[in-house]
């Protein structure tokens, strides 16, 4: 980081009196983190666990970890009841292990799924990285999550694989892939071109129709800051700021699966900006992201999406 980048940033930080959630959100992507499962025992004897990032650990003497949880998950009182828990670190070979516990539409997660139950009775899942089979220490509130400190009783470690990590809203392994990709020239530019139409086009027709108007000034300051922009900007800037305006667009989408390939959209064109097409500010793309603006203002889905198309026309035919 240059140190012109570190003022900017110093800047943003001193003077923004309030934070934005999506930006909050955005910002914390940028710190890898390990993927678990967090599994109990509900009151019921069955089986219950989740997808967590949040997973810590807190000391050594003793051994303490934590993990955080959204008060309005729907387990948040399954935990609360327990009187222990499991940590099930994945490896990166159990992404759809991942998405399998995070998702909101399966009611029977294990369903399927290899486990065991350890010492404590707990669920431990077949072949991951690491188990922490942990006691409750402490329950914390602190803001919309519950911190639930652990204290581990039984650890055990799986397969000898590498860990899924995840970072900047994608699987580094996914991320990784897709940059090997992009930088070999496999992804055909009209390929990616149709790519972007088809999945945004379907956003922007979502967002005229679900999104708040918060969500839309969102989208707004992000054409704004693309145009603040001068020629010296540091290119990571620029590159922050397009795929911002885009991860707003989906956002206000209202729909986990797109906003899921959104995220692989926007790895990609993260890594031709960066590796394939840098390019320096583009003021004849100024009016094309404002149109699109307007468009979902007026609530007007074929009005969005031809100004999108326009954009992406006008960029293939300048790069």
């Amino acid at each position: 980081m240059t140190d012109a980048t570190c003022a900017v940033a110093v800047e943003s930080t001193t003077h923004n009196s309030t934070i934005d959630p999506l930006l909050f959100r955005q910002l914390l992507g940028c710190f890898p983190t390990g993927v678990a499962v967090i599994t109990t025992t509900a009151a019921n004897g069955q089986p219950a666990g989740l997808t967590c990032n949040s997973f810590s650990s807190v000391s050594l003497e003793p051994p303490l970890v934590l993990f955080s949880l959204r008060k309005a998950s729907s387990l948040v009182s399954t935990f609360a009841g327990a009187e222990a828990f499991a940590i099930n670190i994945l490896s990166q070979q159990q992404g759809a292990l991942s998405g399998r516990f995070a998702s909101s539409k399966i009611t029977d997660k294990f369903q399927g799924v290899a486990w065991r139950k350890g010492p404590l009775g707990m669920p431990i899942i077949d072949d991951c990285l690491v188990s922490f089979e942990c006691s409750v220490f402490a329950r914390h509130e602190a803001g919309d999550h519950d911190i639930f400190i652990g204290e581990v009783k039984h650890m055990g470690q799986g397969c000898a694989d590498q860990a899924l990590v995840y970072y900047k809203g994608a699987y580094r392994m996914l991320a990784q892939s897709l940059r090997t990709l992009v930088v070999q020239g496999q992804l055909g530019s009209d390929d990616l071109d149709e790519a972007y139409r088809t999945l945004y086009g379907t956003l922007l027709r979502l967002a005229c129709e679900r999104s708040t108007e918060a969500e839309l000034d969102a989208i707004e300051l992000a054409a704004d800051t693309i145009e603040r922009h001068g020629p010296d900007d540091a290119l990571a800037l620029r590159i922050d700021s397009a795929t911002r305006f885009f991860s707003a667009i989906a956002v206000a989408g209202h729909n986990e699966a797109l906003t899921l390939m959104a995220q692989t959209m926007i790895a990609v064109l993260r890594e031709r900006m960066t590796h394939v097409i840098p390019a320096g500010p583009r003021p004849d793309l100024f009016a094309l992201r404002r149109k699109i603006v307007q468009g979902l203002r007026h609530r007007d889905p074929h009005g969005a999406a031809s100004a999108l198309d326009d954009l992406i026309t006008q960029l293939r035919e300048q790069a």
